[in-house]
């Protein structure tokens, strides 16, 4: 996974009034959950700002990092766990990051990247991508930029669910029965397999 560094600084005030006056000075809310763990055995969350002009590169992409933060001068390693829109402007208003260490798992989306011509779209059909992240648990250390799918073999009508793949190194955790991808006929190929039908008669 690629790195990337944020600067912040703690907060205090948590209030919806404070937050507000925050973000027109071009800074946003973020949390940050690690080991820490309240009496309630749920995790404690440390509040932090940080400029949007530094988040922008970590949020609006399609790439995963693994974000440096330095909060008042200490590190912390951490992933993107929640990100909070407004439902109207889609302006970025919280941030939520999740703590990492060498040891530790993770459970991460990873982008999903389909690698060659499917047989089905050679004979006319359309290849459909159904989701653009498969969540995988592992190491951060060995987790990769994308997870590449050959889709050479795939033919019309047919579609390939996530129970059907593996990577070396990682445990799939999305749905088994969840489809990646699928070719689609087109009118195009109903044509051409009606024809064909109609040549063997």
């Amino acid at each position: 996974m690629k790195e990337i560094s944020v600067s912040g600084q703690k907060r205090n005030d948590l209030g919806k009034k404070a937050s507000k006056l925050i973000r027109k000075e071009g800074l946003i809310p973020c949390n940050i959950y690690g080991e820490a763990k309240g009496e309630n055995g749920l995790p404690v969350a440390m509040s932090f700002v940080a400029p949007m002009a530094e988040l922008r590169k970590v949020v609006y992409t399609p790439h995963i990092y693994v974000v440096n933060l330095n909060i008042d001068g200490e590190e912390h390693k951490a992933v993107l766990k929640e990100l909070q829109f407004h439902p109207v402007t889609d302006a970025l208003l919280h941030v939520d990051f999740y703590e990492i260490n060498e040891t530790k798992p993770i459970t991460i989306g990873i982008p999903v990247k389909l690698n060659g011509l499917a047989q089905g779209v050679r004979d006319g059909g359309r290849i459909s991508l159904s989701i653009r992240k498969i969540n995988v648990t592992a190491p951060y250390q060995a987790i990769p930029e994308q997870l590449d799918i050959d889709v050479t073999n795939l033919g019309l009508g047919k579609s390939i669910k996530v129970g059907s793949l593996s990577f070396e190194g990682l445990k799939i955790a999305t749905s088994p029965e969840v489809i990646v991808c699928s070719v689609k006929a087109t009118r195009a190929s109903r044509s051409a397999a009606a024809a064909e039908a109609a040549g063997k008669k």
